[in-house]
């Protein structure tokens, strides 16, 4: 069947026209949030739902445009959390672009081989940190390197200047260690990465510390990691679960 000129033209239009995901976002969202900023726009495994990171949050946007869902995503039937795996992917991303001039590294050394590597978020004078690093031989010990990222807290005054103390040492691993044993780093300063490094946290969506994330970006629990055996034993089951998905 021949469809009239007039009608081709239409749906040429139509097709010229049509709003591409960003497009349809950017204007569902500039409604409700006009100054927000849209990161990130991709299909969602949610039906007729586009996923997008807006304002460093992730949110649902129908097709239409019309509806917008703000938070986590849930398959029901199988008991998981839908938008889990988009967040530590964009973490991931993330983490990819931060160097080695801005970590503090503790990794196993010779004859231990490093088998996972975690990322963790960390303030000088955050107790549940200093706790975390009391540990760190029996985490090199199990394979796990450790890069650190300072992320000191509004809540501790003076932790943002114990950050830059400790970045500006001579030896920043074991001027690191002396401050979380609670020594006075002192007060030199220098060029840091500190404040970008809090944007960067807040960004993701980190609003405590120690906030530990694992190579493929997903979160562990404290509880978990205050345990090296258990730690160990969760990134080799994350790793054995992301490797059966490729």
């Amino acid at each position: 069947m021949r469809l009239p000129l007039f009608v081709i033209g239409l749906l040429l239009a139509a097709n010229v026209f049509a709003a591409t995901p960003e497009e349809t976002v950017r204007q569902a969202m500039a409604t409700l949030a006009p100054n927000v900023k849209i990161d990130a726009v991709q299909e969602s495994v949610v039906p007729g739902f586009y996923e997008a990171i807006a304002g460093g949050e992730f949110v649902y946007v129908s097709k239409d445009g019309r509806y917008v869902i703000d938070g986590s995503a849930y398959d029901v039937a199988n008991k998981r959390d839908l938008t889990a795996s988009s967040r530590a992917n964009a973490r991931k991303i993330a983490l990819g672009k931060v160097g080695p001039d801005k970590r503090i590294v503790f990794a196993p050394k010779a004859p231990i081989a490093t088998k996972h590597t975690v990322t963790v978020f960390t303030d000088v004078d955050c107790p549940f940190c200093r706790r975390f690093h009391q540990q760190i031989a029996a985490y090199n010990a199990e394979g796990i390197a450790v890069d650190y990222l300072f992320f000191p807290l509004s809540i501790h005054p003076g932790a943002d200047k114990k950050a830059e103390a400790v970045w500006c040492s001579k030896d920043r691993a074991n001027a690191f260690t002396a401050a979380m044993s609670g020594v006075d780093p002192g007060n030199a300063t220098c060029p840091n990465p500190i404040s970008e490094l809090t944007r960067f946290a807040q960004s993701l969506g980190i609003g405590g510390t120690p906030t530990i994330l694992a190579d493929d970006g997903s979160m562990i629990s404290v509880q978990i990691a205050a345990s090296p055996d258990q730690f160990a034993a969760e990134l080799d089951r994350l790793a054995q679960a992301n490797a059966a998905k490729n």
